[in-house]
């Protein structure tokens, strides 16, 4: 039996090459946290931490142009596991949504046969995750259900759609790329297609604007390029259709909404970014490029700070921040007033480095990871992606004072709580944990003494690579024996059309060694061992018709190249092939007008050039039959004698083990020695079509007998030999087939036109053979003389076959015009394989390649150990009944954590919550993600006011909580679940900004009217009176300025007013209403009407900007309410907008109620912590039910310990599941509770 294992089962896989100028938009970085992205027709899936290509989806006919992960904002549990779901659209309109762990498609969907131009899966509802929304060209958005294929509704619009982009904080707001502008539809929902054609919006190109052509006047200094921008950007965005001089062309690239703050919208042009306010239409922001700076092609705006990914034309990615408000004291004095009167500025705090731009190498996408923001892949055109890690570096001086950019603090948190004091945290981990938040104007900073300075740099962490372009010639390496088994590994080598010799390992499918052989087109290769090989390129042909011809002898693990012909090669003609005898003594080089020549490979010498009169080679093959065996024998008796004769005198009891030795000493001996040189035959054809035979041995050549040819066969372009079989195959697609035994001949004709080259299956007895040919492949058994599979351009396949080989005894590999190299079945079916079957060289982390059950265990193993005291990365520590195998790949995916990620993770110093947020970012689940964040973040804000309401009378809690210390408030990019004071100074700051950009009495207006909602009467009146007297609202606002400053609170005035503002919202004037409401300090009242009037979202703005704490939270109570109702079903949002309220207990009893029952759990237990839920008669029945349900989740995914410590603290209840634990220790009984508790758990769906 062989001691050792080698891994000689090949996965099929496919070796992908440079990309299709179609593919340059298909590439997407998921919460899953893989990066998908299309090549030709195949998707490759890419694991960024690794670098590694872990999957290859092949099924697409035409090129892939868009692809995207579906989200993962839903509550995980069996019945809607960790899965990796992809959707991927082509050229000729087929969307097919991929289960990708196994390479299978869910559904395939075909509606027009043009490009998609872009998709976008439905992640806003809490109904279905199955919803996928698409552009079909030319108009047309369509909503599949991408789990059946069904189409739910399609709408078309007047104009061509180019892309679209949804609000993140509004899931029925989106807005349309088209060619003439862009469309916002305010309407969208799942259930049936907008009922309007939206609101169309014209955008004037910014270079037709005046301002940009006129000459800038010589004394005054000249602006600076954002200023520039800035006055050439006054009005961009206009209603009427501009003329058609004024808009030659739209050139805006991109639109995406901000996730990072509510109605923010960016538009990219190639030399500038523009930030829109939606709510004016008006554009108040803008990076530009100098003249001399590199043009955008993309921007990815984040989400957890306000920054800004921008991609360049020549490669280099760019980090842009947006510079905070808050203008420093001193500074603002001199300043000029203006610039005081900021607009958003995006300051530059990184950039990684250029690629070389060529002709063919040109920068496509990148991707930003969603999860944490502070890694990019950037993927070119060549096939390369480059993987680009964001890093902050703490230090103090390297800030240019004169660079003007105020200094970037790191945050003094880490996932979401304040850090311990000898407290393990990992800096880099996220975007939110590398800066702190972007101050805003009346805002204090901090004091810098806990806070660190930090820079920020790109690293590149990975980079893959692809093929070069073809043509390809392959060869694989000598077949697998049983000699060899120790050290064989399967490498494939590949010539490429710039002289180099790539080889791959195909276990891991990774490039072994790059070899620059030669200077011309690689056109064949043999392998002279296992570890060498010879190849051969001929240079283009003067104007004799003759070439320089190379042949290299290469030896691997050095990677030392000779010329294998010595001098020889200039100016003779072009060297057709070369054929190495089956021994690798010998080879045969076959010249195009020039007879043959035969070489000793051992020696690297000449034995024959043949004469000026042999015959022309059109086919070679050496014959597999030699008399090694029987020489061998020879020699080992020879050996054998004089072994024995050595040790005759010697003493006995030794003579036995000495005798072995030295037989094997000679047997190495003569494994080596060139002594033995064996007899080995090849047989050729001529150009009439005669066989020749031919014998070596040594130095001696002998001509055989010759066959006459046969009728049937035209012009022999090609011979396989193996065993008995001989094959022939002409220029006509005939094969035909000598049993050499039987004296037999068969002609087959197969129509398909020239046979390029048939190779034999290596492995004994095997007698599968494949033939190429212009148009494709085919296996043939030869046994029985039938064609196994085929394969043909344009009836199953879309490239042309260049070239083709066996790779093991059922596996060929092909080399394609798509630039690809494809190791297949036998059958040739392209497929995808499944990714729990390979053989990886990093082990990847990534849950969703577990089963879901096996997933789920992970989380729960890393969420909560308590049961041992300590934490341990090893799961075969804690009691687990599982099959080895999948504890084996549970253990696999603990060991392929980061070391600085496990001893965080084992830091006893690491808090519930904080714990619960970082196992949520590792498995990339966005809803778990938003609700520890949001969850943590009041729990520790209501437990601090709590600590300061013990001493102080009960009242005055809230005004404490709204007076905390500013470093801790909700990231604006939570909107509305931000606290009061916070959210109220960041809309006032908004105000403030869009008075300086308003540029019409629109604007004006708009901006009086928010003023007037947030209370800044004064600054109102000043707007209300600015209308110029031949406006026709003049009267009207002239009276309404004076209404607002004369407004006393007399009860009579009020009243009148009162009475006014609801007449005034009884016939539609809503807004109208609401402002006289809040003139008089009625804001409740506004907020009930516009609630009544389904003005959800406006009403929690104003109870957030308005109302006292308890009146504000009636509002959102009622808001919360109308979330949980069936028909909206939006309890996620609900569940977020009452743990801003601190309902907590409230929070408890919903997670329960929608059984999910490990946040349930884990909240409830955060709450009896932090103290804001205590455990009396009236909530004891919640969390004895949360506890005594997850102690029956845990149970069911067969950890037990932890089960048990849940039951413990479930009261009766528990005490009975405790007793089943531990009475059926593996009994029947507990098994039939299982599958019953299987069943309850599977009812969630």
């Amino acid at each position: 039996m062989i001691p050792y294992t080698v891994n000689i089962k090949l996965a099929a896989r496919t070796l992908t090459g440079t990309l299709n100028l179609q593919n340059k938009t298909a590439v997407d970085w998921g919460w899953q946290g893989l990066i998908a992205q299309g090549c030709h027709s195949s998707i490759l899936i890419i694991d960024p931490k690794t670098a590694q290509t872990i999957q290859v989806l092949e099924r697409h006919k035409a090129n892939v142009v868009k692809v995207k992960w579906s989200r993962e904002n839903y509550y995980h549990n069996l019945s809607s596991p960790y899965c990796l779901r992809l959707a991927s659209g082509d050229a000729s309109g087929k969307i097919i949504v991929w289960d990708v762990v196994s390479g299978t498609a869910h559904c395939e969907i075909q509606e027009h046969s043009k490009p998609i131009q872009d998709l976008e899966w439905l992640w806003n509802q809490d109904v279905s995750r199955d919803l996928l929304l698409a552009v079909h060209p030319p108009n047309y958005i369509i909503l599949w259900n991408g789990d059946t294929g069904t189409k739910l509704w399609k709408k078309s619009y007047a104009e061509n759609i180019l892309s679209f982009s949804f609000d993140p904080f509004d899931p029925s707001n989106m807005a349309l790329l088209t060619s003439e502008g862009i469309v916002f539809i305010t309407d969208f929902s799942h259930s049936k297609p907008p009922g309007s054609a939206g609101k169309k919006v014209y955008i004037a190109s910014p270079h037709a604007s005046p301002a940009h052509t006129k000459p800038a006047p010589t004394a005054a200094p000249a602006p600076t390029g954002a200023k520039k921008a800035l006055n050439k950007v006054k009005v961009l965005i206009t209603n009427e259709k501009p003329t058609a001089e004024a808009v030659t062309l739209n050139d805006c690239l991109q639109l995406s909404y901000l996730p990072s703050k509510r109605n923010h919208m960016l538009l990219l042009y190639p030399r500038e970014i523009l930030i829109l306010d939606l709510e004016l239409s008006q554009t108040v922001g803008v990076v530009a490029i100098e003249r001399s700076g590199v043009p955008f092609i993309q921007v990815i705006p984040c989400a957890q700070r306000d920054a800004l990914y921008c991609l360049h034309e020549n490669g280099c990615i760019t980090l842009r921040v947006c510079r905070s408000t808050a203008a420093p004291e001193e500074a603002s004095g001199a300043a000029d007033p203006e610039q005081s009167a900021q607009e958003l500025v995006y300051d530059l705090r990184s950039q990684c480095d250029a690629i070389r731009v060529t002709k063919t190498v040109r920068p496509y996408r990148m991707v930003i990871c969603p999860v944490n923001e502070n890694n990019a892949a950037l993927t070119v055109s060549d096939g390369r992606v480059m993987l680009w890690e964001l890093k902050a570096y703490t230090g103090r001086a390297s800030v240019n004072p004169s660079s003007g950019l105020s200094p970037l603090y790191s945050p003094v948190s880490f996932c979401g709580s304040p850090l311990g004091p000898n407290q393990k945290h990992i800096q880099n981990l996220s975007l939110n944990s590398m800066i702190g938040q972007t101050l805003i104007a009346g805002e204090a900073p901090l004091p810098s003494s806990n806070q660190q300075e930090v820079q920020l740099k790109f690293l590149l962490t990975g980079l893959l690579s692809g093929l070069p372009l073809p043509p390809f010639a392959i060869r694989m390496c000598p077949p697998l024996t049983t000699k060899n088994i120790n050290h064989y590994q399967p490498m494939l080598a590949v010539g490429t059309s710039n002289g180099s010799v790539l080889v791959y390992n195909l276990t891991s499918g990774l490039l072994h060694k790059e070899l620059s052989v030669h200077s011309c087109e690689v056109r064949g290769i043999e392998w002279v061992s296992l570890t060498s090989f010879l190849s051969f390129a001929t240079s283009s042909p003067n104007n004799m018709g003759l070439v320089r011809n190379e042949l290299q002898h290469v030896d691997l693990p050095t990677g030392r190249c000779f010329a294998f012909r010595g001098e020889r090669g200039n100016d003779e003609p072009p060297i057709e092939m070369i054929k190495v005898s089956h021994l690798k003594q010998y080879l045969v080089v076959v010249f195009r007008d020039k007879p043959l020549e035969l070489w000793d490979i051992r020696t690297g010498t000449l034995l024959r050039e043949m004469a000026k009169n042999f015959p022309t080679v059109t086919a070679l093959e050496w014959s597999p039959s030699h008399n090694l065996k029987s020489l061998k024998k020879k020699q080992m008796a020879a050996r054998e004698a004089m072994a024995r004769q050595t040790v005759s005198d010697a003493e006995q009891n030794s003579v036995e083990s000495s005798v072995i030795s030295l037989l094997q000493d000679a047997e190495s001996k003569s494994e080596t020695s060139q002594a033995i040189s064996a007899r080995e035959h090849f047989v050729f054809t001529d150009t009439d079509g005669q066989v020749y035979h031919i014998t070596v041995e040594g130095n001696t050549v002998k001509d055989g007998a010759r066959i006459p040819p046969d009728g049937s066969m035209g012009s022999i372009a090609c011979i396989a030999w193996k065993g008995d079989t001989l094959v022939l195959g002409d220029v006509d697609g005939n094969l035909n087939f000598w049993d050499l035994k039987a004296r037999l001949s068969r002609g087959i004709p197969t129509h398909r036109g020239w046979v390029k080259k048939i190779r034999f299956a290596p492995g004994k007895g095997n007698q599968k053979l494949l033939v190429m040919y212009t148009d494709g492949a085919e296996v043939w058994d030869t046994k029985e003389v039938q064609m196994v599979s085929s394969m043909r351009i344009g009836r199953n396949v879309n490239y042309r076959v260049l070239d083709i080989d066996w790779c093991t005894s059922d596996k060929v590999v092909l080399a394609s015009d798509d630039g690809c190299i494809r190791v297949l079945e036998m059958a040739m079916k392209s497929a995808s394989y499944r990714m729990d079957e390979q053989d990886l060289t990093d082990s990847v982390w990534c849950p969703y390649l577990l089963l879901p059950r096996a997933a789920l265990t992970l989380k729960a193993f890393l969420l909560l150990q308590p049961w041992s005291g300590t934490f341990t990365m090893d799961i075969t520590q804690v009691d687990y009944n599982e099959k080895d195998e999948i504890k084996g790949l549970i253990q696999e995916q603990l060991n392929s954590l980061s070391n600085d990620m496990k001893s965080v993770l084992q830091d006893p110093e690491l808090s519930l919550l904080q714990r619960c947020l970082l196992v949520s970012r590792l498995f990339g689940d966005e809803s778990d993600l938003h609700f520890w964040t949001v969850a943590s973040h009041y729990l520790q804000a209501f437990a601090q006011a709590r600590q300061l309401s013990v001493a102080t009378a009960e009242g005055q809690v809230q005004s404490e909580l709204a007076q905390q210390s500013p470093q801790n408030h909700l990231d604006i990019c939570h909107d509305v679940l931000c606290e009061s004071s916070y959210f109220q100074k960041f809309q006032l700051d908004r105000v403030h900004l869009q008075e300086v950009k308003r540029s019409s009495y629109e604007h004006t207006k708009k901006c009086a009217d928010q003023l007037l909602l947030l209370g800044q009467t004064d600054r109102a009146v000043q707007l209300l009176l600015e209308t110029s007297a031949d406006n026709p609202s003049y009267y009207c606002d002239s009276l309404k300025a004076c209404l607002v400053t004369t407004i006393t609170s007399s009860g009579p005035s009020q009243s009148t007013i009162k009475l006014v503002a609801t007449n005034m919202i009884a016939n539609g004037k809503l807004a109208e209403g609401v402002q006289l409401l809040c003139l008089i300090d009625k804001a409740a009242d506004a907020c009930r009407y516009l609630q009544t009037y389904g003005e959800w979202n406006r009403a929690a703005w104003l109870a957030k900007v308005r109302l006292s704490p308890a009146e504000s939270s009636d509002v959102l109570k009622r808001w919360a309410e109308h979330l949980c109702s069936p028909q909206v079903n939006q309890k996620s949002k609900a569940i977020m907008v009452l743990l801003s309220l601190g309902c907590f207990y409230k929070v408890g009893e919903m997670l329960h109620s929608m059984r999910h029952f490990d946040s349930a759990a884990l909240f409830i237990e955060a709450c009896l912590k932090y103290g804001v839920m205590e455990a009396n008669d009236s909530s004891n029945k919640l969390i004895e039910a949360a506890f005594l349900d997850y102690a029956r989740l845990l149970r069911s995914l067969g950890l037990r310990e932890g089960a048990a410590l849940w039951a413990s603290r479930a009261g009766t209840a528990g005490e009975h599941l405790m007793e089943e634990l531990f009475k059926g220790e593996g009994g029947g009984q507990e098994v039939v509770l299982d599958d019953d508790n299987e069943g309850k758990l599977a009812t969630d769906a």
